[in-house]
């Protein structure tokens, strides 16, 4: 991880950490075909030195390069890395606020990772962590990661009064918890952050803000962040129409410790799945019950009771589901190490039942 400081760090600062993404990618031809561009190629130090003029001078700047990648090849090592990073700097008494520079594509990975390992910290700090991004390559001539950017600075650095502490997410002008981000478009400007309850970053909604107080309120512990070789293995599987049993078995002889099961509807699973899936739990596989719309809650025992060892993911979508589940399994063999009775479920309990902000 490298660094540059556009201050001292001895100084009370913002930390903008570099992890890549187009927000520091580049087009070949950006007036002609801005979306041909090849990502993570301007260092997160050049992103801040381009909007410089238009930082308030009181607020201080330090950046640090985590990665600088196309945010489809995210992997779990980096996510340790950030993690790591995040709490560091949360810890650090000079660092006011984060924010993390990140591609698109993956945000709500890291966005509900960062919320279920340094929520609670950051909110006890009284700190907040912004992601940010941008749908449009650096140089592309209508840009929108300069603006993302300076936004994310703005609220990372504005009184404690406005919002409270905890880990956030801004893009096209508009705020949200980073555990609801789901890209759901693949082009438009608020893309991560378009269904997503959310507020105006520059005059925060108060239902909205009574909504975050709620899911703060009961998000009471962090969850411990894995090693970077210790990350369980889980899969995303999609249930549809021709499913087969196969598509379970296959993973019977192999390490997989996890299946975030996708489901249709309200989460419905195939017939042909479910002998399967019942000897799946009997290998000791974890399963996670959620839909494949992409939107919605998916509860307990609907539309039919769910099988033993089989929880429902609540609003988590799949790829959130699977971050959750992997924490979640990470922390059951964390407290049995230590001597506590806790399984994966009952962690993943606390997560699937996290308050949905309207």
């Amino acid at each position: 991880m490298s660094s540059h400081q556009n201050t001292p760090e001895t100084s009370p600062h913002i930390l903008v950490l570099g992890m890549g993404g187009t927000i520091a990618g580049l087009a070949p031809s950006p007036a002609d075909n801005p979306m041909q561009y090849e990502a993570g190629q301007v260092e997160v130090a050049s992103l801040l030195a381009h909007i410089q003029s238009a930082v308030p001078e009181s607020i201080q700047l330090v950046s640090s390069q985590v990665a600088n990648i196309n945010s489809r090849n995210l992997t779990e090592p980096l996510l340790t890395l950030l993690g790591e990073a995040v709490r560091e700097a949360l810890a650090n008494t000079l660092v006011r606020g984060v924010v993390i520079t990140h591609g698109t594509d993956t945000l709500e990975e890291t966005g509900v990772f960062l919320q279920l390992t340094c929520g609670k910290y950051a909110q006890d700090l009284g700190k907040r962590v912004i992601l940010t991004g941008s749908m449009l390559p650096a140089n592309a001539p209508k840009a929108d990661g300069p603006s993302n950017l300076l936004d994310a600075i703005r609220w990372a650095s504005t009184p404690i009064d406005n919002c409270p502490g905890g880990i956030y997410a801004v893009m096209d002008g508009r705020g949200c918890l980073a555990m609801d981000l789901a890209k759901r478009h693949g082009s438009a400007l608020n893309a991560p952050i378009q269904d997503s309850p959310s507020s105006s970053v520059g005059l925060i909604n108060p239902s909205w803000l009574y909504g975050v107080k709620a899911v703060q309120a009961l998000w009471t512990e962090d969850l411990p962040i894995p090693k970077e070789n210790e990350w369980p293995w889980v899969e995303i599987l999609t249930s549809h129409a021709g499913a087969r049993s196969e598509t379970i078995t296959h993973w019977l002889n192999s390490k997989v410790k996890g299946l975030v099961l996708a489901g249709t509807g309200m989460g419905s699973i195939h017939d042909a799945w479910k002998d399967s899936l019942i000897a799946a739990v009997k290998h000791g596989i974890a399963l996670v019950r959620t839909t494949r719309t992409g939107a919605g809650e998916t509860m307990p025992n609907l539309p039919e009771k769910d099988m033993v060892g089989c929880l429902a993911s609540g609003s988590l979508t799949a790829p959130r589901a699977r971050i959750a589940l992997q924490l979640s399994l990470n922390a059951e063999k964390q407290a049995q190490a230590a001597g506590k009775s806790l399984t994966w479920q009952d962690f993943f309990a606390r997560i699937a039942v996290l308050p949905v902000i309207r």
